[in-house]
Parts: structure tokens; sequence; C-alpha cells
């Protein structure tokens, strides 16, 4: 399987800047579909409200599926990884 692979950086409530991926089978292509699964991300996080958009949120590229993206990609759609600032 193919994935895309969307970088994302949204300001959190005390200003620190959370850097994360959104990762999601290739073949979703609408925009607002990876940005809603950003926002899932953000309300488990406590983030809920900050701005996710285009602004904060672009595709980067396409890539082979890694096994321990795998079991998250099936049940939930999609993979976060975090980078900086997501604890």
């Amino acid at each position: 399987m193919k994935v895309a692979v969307w970088d994302t950086y949204v300001t959190r409530k005390d200003g620190k800047v959370m850097h994360f991926d959104i990762i999601a089978p290739e073949a979703i292509r609408e925009k607002e579909a990876i940005y809603n699964f950003g926002r899932a991300y953000l309300e488990l996080k406590g983030q809920n409200g900050q701005p996710l958009t285009a602004n904060e949120c672009r595709f980067c590229h396409v890539e082979a599926i890694k096994p321990h993206w795998e079991e998250a990609i099936r049940s939930n759609g999609y993979f976060i990884y975090e980078m900086e600032n997501c604890s």
C-alpha cells in the first residue's frame, strides 16, 4: 500500500508549535478528510479548536507504508507521526 504524507505544523494553546505528519492512504485525495484526521488527533491531545487548514497542513510526498503504521491506518484510516511538541 502507498501512503501520502502530509506535513503539519499547528500552534498549540500554549503558543508552542506542534510538528507532526498525517499519514493516510494515497487514495484519499480530499484535503478536508486529511484535515479532519488532524483535528481528531488534536482533540486527543487537548488541542481541539486550534486551526488546521492548508496554512498548517500540506501534502509532502508518497511512500510505501511502514509496518508499524499499518494497524492504525487499517483501524482509524490514518497514522500520526509525532515529531515536535506533541506531548
